[in-house]
């Protein structure tokens, strides 16, 4: 049970480390790419709340339904055609919290029987409700490292005065 409780207790949380990485970012910053192809603090704000938006009905799914298809989704697609380059990252971290939150709000109060149940997933193939949370949870947490990253970079990056 306390390894159940420490996974949510990480899934709550992310929502706070998120913002923690934001904190203190703007102008430039917020756009800045340490590499092409790589994505900017901008974006990687907004991929996070749309995850957490498919993670919204994944959750649902694997509770309410007998072994449902978990669709995998391309991501670069939602980045490009969603347009995440511009998009505030204020709202998108906003957004994330409020879907966060309510998916934690729900996940707190099942049975840990419940924790069992399993979806197939299109790629990674048959995964319990336990599994998918702890993908959240280090979804979150590896965006966390990446944001660090990419505003270590661009202080490496921007010129000095």
């Amino acid at each position: 049970m306390a390894a159940l409780e420490d996974l949510l207790e990480r899934f709550r949380r992310a929502p706070e480390v998120i913002a923690m990485m934001l904190t203190g970012v703007f102008g430039e910053e917020i756009d800045f790419t340490p590499a092409p192809g790589k994505w900017s603090v901008r974006q990687i704000t907004r991929h996070l709340a749309d995850a957490e938006l498919v993670g919204t009905y994944r959750f649902r799914s694997v509770i309410a339904e007998d072994n449902p298809p978990i669709r995998a989704y391309d991501e670069a697609a939602w980045a490009a055609k969603l347009d995440y380059a511009t998009r505030k990252p204020a709202q998108s971290l906003d957004h994330f919290r409020r879907l966060r939150a309510d998916n934690y709000e729900l996940l707190k109060g099942l049975a840990p029987e419940t924790f069992e149940r399993k979806g197939t997933h299109s790629e990674r193939g048959e995964m319990t409700l336990m599994q998918l949370v702890e993908v959240y949870a280090d979804h979150a947490e590896s965006h966390a490292r990446q944001l660090q990253g990419v505003r270590e970079a661009y202080k490496l990056a921007k010129p000095k005065k």
